[in-house]
Order: structure tokens, then sequence, then C-alpha cells
């Protein structure tokens, strides 16, 4: 695609960034995001929750506060109920509620499948803006959830999984990345992105690229359902995480000691996953206390940055 540049445009196409940012003045500009997906659990309530999560991590990223949204809704009206439409979008609006988004319009097709998410449009001051750019060597890596959502989908799918693990795994999709960018920004984060399709390590991989960084991750430190383990090891895990994992090797050096199950979860790809969070050396143990404090015990300091080899992670 033509990139088309503009000095108002301060993150765009050629940023490779969560979201679009347009300056309107000179303290003011907007962000902009889109996502939407197929169902990725069985109950459609829960579903529109997720998908609405997921929508709006993307703004919460960029340091900023969404604002206003539009559902996405691809429905086979011919084929279902409509109160599987109804039961999804009250649970997208539910947690927009929750998240202080106000639902101004949408657009909806007859589709061969569900699909659902929402178009959003949020606001920040240019001058606290956090790009997937601004890491700096020192910087300690802070992630706010548990990695092997895509793992634990794949098992859900198959009919794998306890019910004590799918409300677990579920709660942490539906748990808005709100109280974590908020708590970001109170300490001054240089950089953020948010893990999801592309894994721990896509993402990642990303962040020191555009940062012209290098990181190293500690894999003993990365939070991980423990059953997402289990499962990798059975070889049960989603077409995405191969692909993740044939795309980035070239950029990730993987030590011999790091565990095998733990190779694949840090390229499965999650939904509605944590915030990445890189922070100053001396504000990390901050953050982390304050992201606990807050109920994000998940949250642990899995990294750093560091100057050299750029655009490369190695996993120790």
């Amino acid at each position: 695609m033509p990139v088309v540049t503009d000095p108002k445009v301060l993150r765009g196409m050629a940023n490779q960034d969560n979201a679009g940012v347009y300056q309107l003045t000179a303290d003011l500009a907007i962000v902009q995001t889109i996502d939407f997906f197929t169902p990725i659990v069985d109950d459609p309530y829960t579903f529109g929750q997720i998908a609405v999560a997921n929508s709006l991590s993307d703004v919460y990223t960029m340091g900023a506060k969404p604002l206003t949204a539009m559902n996405i809704v691809c429905f086979p009206s011919g084929k279902m109920d409509i109160s599987v439409l109804k039961s999804i979008l009250r649970g997208g609006a539910d947690k927009m509620l929750e998240a202080g988004v106000i639902l101004v319009g949408g657009h909806s097709i007859d589709d061969i499948e569900i699909k659902y998410g929402l178009s959003v449009t949020g606001t920040v001051h240019p001058k606290r803006l956090v790009t997937n750019a601004g890491a700096r060597p020192g910087d300690k890596i802070i992630l706010t959830k548990p990695l092997g959502i895509g793992i634990l989908s794949t098992a859900l799918k198959r009919k794998m999984l306890t019910e004590t693990t799918q409300t677990r795994f579920t709660q942490c999709m539906v748990t808005l990345n709100k109280t974590a960018s908020e708590l970001m920004q109170q300490v001054g984060a240089h950089a953020c992105t948010d893990i999801t399709g592309f894994g721990l390590i896509g993402h990642t991989v990303q962040l020191a690229v555009n940062s012209q960084v290098g990181i190293r991750v500690d894999s003993g430190s990365v939070p991980f359902f423990p059953e997402a383990g289990e499962f990798a090891l059975r070889g049960v895990y989603p077409g995405g995480l191969s692909r993740n994992r044939d795309f980035y090797s070239s950029s990730v050096k993987i030590s011999s000691k790091v565990a095998a199950y733990m190779a694949e979860i840090l390229f499965d790809p999650q939904t509605s996953g944590g915030l990445l969070i890189c922070v100053g050396d001396r504000k990390a143990r901050t953050l982390l206390n304050k992201l606990h404090e807050a109920g994000i015990s998940d949250a642990a300091i899995i990294g750093e940055v560091v100057k050299q080899p750029v655009g490369i992670i190695t996993v120790e």
C-alpha cells in the first residue's frame, strides 16, 4: 500500500503501531483502531465481551482514553436465531459500559459465519502518547497477563479443557487493559504494545525493531497458564502458533535450556492479551507493585531492553 505522509499523522501505516494517531491541536490527538474476529468461546455473551476488550486494547496501549465505538457485525441470519446476535451485542455493550465507552452506531452484514468487533476512537495528549517505538536500553519489561490463550482456545474447541481452566482463561480475555494503561501513564512508561495475534515473540520483535534496540526475555519469569504448557507438549496448539514461529524464528535466539513447552508458548497467538510495557529500571518495581495492588496479580517483569543486537529477541 502507498504510504501517504502528513505532519499531523503521529502514528500511521508506516509505523506498524497498534493504532493510528492524528493530531488535531497542540494538546489533543485522536486515536483510531479497528478489530473483529470469529467466536473464540461458545457462549455468545462472553464472546461479545472478549471482542470488545480486545478491540479497546489497542487504544489503551497508546496511553489513550477510548471514547466512542461502532459495532462491526457479520451474522448468518438465515441459519442462526437472532437471539444469539442479541446476546453477543449485549455482552459487548456491557463491556463498553464498564470501559466508559459510548456506542454511537455500527454496521452489519449477512455472512456465513459470526464475526464481531469494534471500530474505536479515543483521545490522547500528543506529549503523553505511548508508542511501540520508545523502548530504551536499560528499561525493564512488564507483561500484565499470562500467555497460553491460543493453546487453551484450541483445547476448548477439542473439548479438552476443565471447567476451572475455561473459567480462568475466559476471565483473562474479558479483563480490560484499562487499569494497566492508566497505571503505566502514572509511572511514565517509555513504550507499550499488547500481545495479540503475533504472540509474545512477534510483538516484541516489532517493538524492538521500531525502537532500534534488542530485548532479553527471562523465560522463567514469563507468566503463563500451566495447562497451556501441558497441551503444547501434546501438540495441541493453533495453526497461528506455527506461522508465528516460522515467520519470527530468524529474529529470536532461544537458549537450549529453555523448556520445550515454553518455546512454544512464546509464539502462541493471544486474544485480548496483556500489555507489554517498557519502563525505566527505577520505576519498574513501582509500576509492578501498583499493578498487583490493583488486582493485576499475574503482572511480572519478564526481561529488559538492551542496545544490541537491534531487532533480536534473546530468550534465556
